[in-house]
């Protein structure tokens, strides 16, 4: 019998492989039951659902946030939010349409999650984004643009507004989006990644200019919660589709 071999059969090598294959397959079991932590509801066309439970469904387990709160998951309730679709063709398949406003149907392009209503933090405690005349250690490079004042123009060359303000990312070191005084002289916020900033306008392309003022807005003058960024971002992410209707034709 040879050295490391407990019988004439079997090895240290084999029951190593052995051990192997029991954790690997201990693995898979596990991340398929975590795959599915947010639970697994389906949706029909005719807006009869059901949700799945049992295996592959883990168990519900409760996660403690920093701020005290508790989550617990899967969170199997449906969403009760109306959707603000209908289909475009009286047959089934038929594409869906919004109904209503487009560019606040919540749907498509423009569709948001139910996020907590609470700003983001810093790890001492205090909100993450805030702008420029909060945060007054921070500032534009002077080789950089300083877009403060300068008109806020849409896809279609009017103006929606003028820059007023920058806020930025204090975790980040990120300026996050540029704070606008509208024509009909509200205060609106515009995510960065939609803007591009020139020399002498800042230019947007996902809206006109006339939409800026139904941007949604926010509770506080200088704080942003995450359910108010979701809302903000869907806006515009709405508007690279809807803001023109020839931009829901096609191509050719």
């Amino acid at each position: 019998m040879g050295t490391g071999a407990i019988t004439a059969n079997i090895d240290v090598a084999q029951l190593v492989l052995y051990a192997f294959w029991i954790f690997f397959a201990g693995l898979i079991y596990y991340l398929v039951r975590e795959n599915h932590r947010e639970g697994y509801p389906m949706e029909t066309e005719n807006g009869r659902g059901g949700t799945i439970t049992g295996w592959p469904i883990p168990a519900p387990k409760t996660f403690k946030l920093a701020n005290g709160h508790e989550v617990t998951v899967p969170e199997l309730h449906r969403d009760k939010r109306p959707l603000n679709l209908a289909p475009a063709h009286p047959w089934t398949g038929a594409p869906l349409e919004p109904t209503g406003d487009a560019m606040l149907a919540g749907v498509g392009p423009g569709a948001w999650a139910e996020r907590a209503d609470v700003p983001d933090l810093t790890p001492d405690g205090h909100p993450k984004i805030v702008p420029l005349r909060v945060a007054g250690e921070f500032g534009v490079a002077h080789q950089d643009t300083d877009p403060r004042g300068l008109p806020v123009v849409g896809a279609d060359g009017e103006q929606g507004g003028t820059v007023v303000d920058l806020w930025i990312d204090l975790s980040e070191m990120m300026f996050r989006y540029i704070e606008l005084k509208t024509v009909s002289g509200r205060h609106v916020l515009l995510p960065m990644n939609f803007a591009r900033v020139r020399r002498h306008e800042v230019k947007v392309h996902s809206v006109h200019g006339h939409h800026f003022a139904a941007v949604p807005g926010t509770q506080l003058p200088d704080q942003i919660t995450f359910l108010e960024e979701e809302k903000i971002m869907a806006y515009y992410g709405a508007g690279t589709l809807y803001a023109d209707p020839s931009r829901t034709e096609p191509l050719l």
